[in-house]
């Protein structure tokens, strides 16, 4: 059964003004072929670009019509029409740019910075403290929030259609193109890939009061790191329980057939809902899916539909939600301060992983 009917919420919020002067720093495959498309769609209006290699810089620049190209980012943050900084970088390179780029605040007054904001909490707590002394809204790029089957999903929970929420699942069957730079970190897992899931449990049900995590190494990656394939269980204070597998020794390789796949599942007190995220076609252009069935609409199976995908539309979202917040004097949807629990619940799951036991999430956050 179809009911499109009912405000799925969907689609973000938008700034009445959409030409902010926006600045880009990076210019790899998340920048060139998700945020600058959905920048464009969106009507936003990117007006430089900066990456370590200017010749890319160059190309990119005229693929998606952006008037300028600097040498390096220390220039464009000093530019006084850049009013907006969007960062396409490496975590662990984050703390440094937006260290200096506070001391731009007399022009820039918003920076959206990619996920994960940093290598750690600690690190993440020093970005949130720079920006709030300097005025300077911080947005993070948690980009599944505005997926739309997990926005549509949150509408569903917010309209009581499942009832009292008891059980979550996420089950992560994919091999990632990983990035080069990860070779170099020994958190890869759960903190570049399975943060995706943590930050959809926390918009979908609030903070876990307790995390327990396990893992083990992927078998055909080659550099040394902690997490591989790994589980974490998020316990909350009232009993309901979030879980997810992240998988990515999906598919043994040639010569067997791929079963690639992330699907989620919310069982409740009055109705079930369960989905997929698109993502694992990339790029052909597959909308995620959801479905719910619920005690008030006995009998149905409620399938919404929609055209659009997670990669590049939602990047749409998380751009929006930080121009309304500067616009407004507001803190963005998914602000840093928000962001360091997501932060502190990955800390957590590598706590848990080292000493091989549950972990307080108060804990992590108090201590530091």
């Amino acid at each position: 059964m179809r009911i499109n009917h009912f405000n799925y919420s969907i689609d973000p919020v938008m700034p009445d003004r959409r030409d902010y002067r926006i600045g880009c720093i990076g210019a790899g495959f998340i920048m060139r072929d998700c945020h600058l498309v959905a920048y464009r769609e969106a009507g936003f209006n990117p007006q430089a670009i900066t990456s370590l290699s200017l010749q890319e810089s160059k190309a990119i620049a005229t693929r998606h019509h952006i008037p300028k190209v600097y040498e390096n980012w220390q220039e464009l943050i000093r530019d006084p029409e850049i009013e907006i900084v969007d960062i396409a970088i490496p975590p662990d390179a984050q703390l440094g740019v937006i260290r200096e780029l506070v001391k731009q605040n007399d022009h820039i007054k918003g920076v959206l910075c990619q996920k994960p904001l940093a290598m750690n909490y600690q690190e993440a707590k020093q970005i949130v403290g720079l920006c709030y002394r300097a005025g300077i809204k911080l947005g993070i790029n948690s980009n599944m929030r505005y997926d739309q089957s997990i926005r549509a999903l949150k509408s569903i929970l917010n309209q009581g259609f499942l009832g009292e929420p008891v059980l979550a699942t996420i089950e992560m069957r994919a091999i990632p193109h990983w990035q080069e730079f990860l070779k170099k970190y020994d958190r890869i897992g759960i903190l570049n890939m399975g943060i995706h899931h943590i930050d959809t449990f926390r918009y979908l049900f609030g903070d876990p009061e307790r995390i327990t995590a396990v893992t083990r190494q992927y078998p055909r990656t080659k550099f040394n790191h902690i997490d591989g394939i790994s589980q974490y269980t998020f316990q909350y204070a009232n009993g309901f329980m979030a879980t997810s597998l992240d998988d990515v020794w999906a598919w043994p390789g040639e010569g067997t057939e791929k079963d690639i796949y992330i699907k989620w599942r919310v069982e409740g007190m009055d109705g079930m809902a369960k989905g997929t995220i698109g993502w694992p076609e990339y790029p052909e252009p597959t909308p995620s899916t959801l479905e719910f069935t619920s005690k008030q609409f006995p009998g149905n199976w409620i399938r919404p539909v929609w055209d659009k995908v997670w990669f590049p539309d939602a990047f749409q979202g998380t751009m929006a939600q930080l121009l309304v917040a500067v616009e407004n004097n507001s803190e963005p949807e998914i602000g840093g301060r928000d962001n360091l629990t997501t932060m502190g619940t990955i800390d957590a799951c590598y706590q848990s992983i080292k000493e091989q036991k549950t972990i307080y999430l108060s804990n992590i956050i108090n201590s530091l």
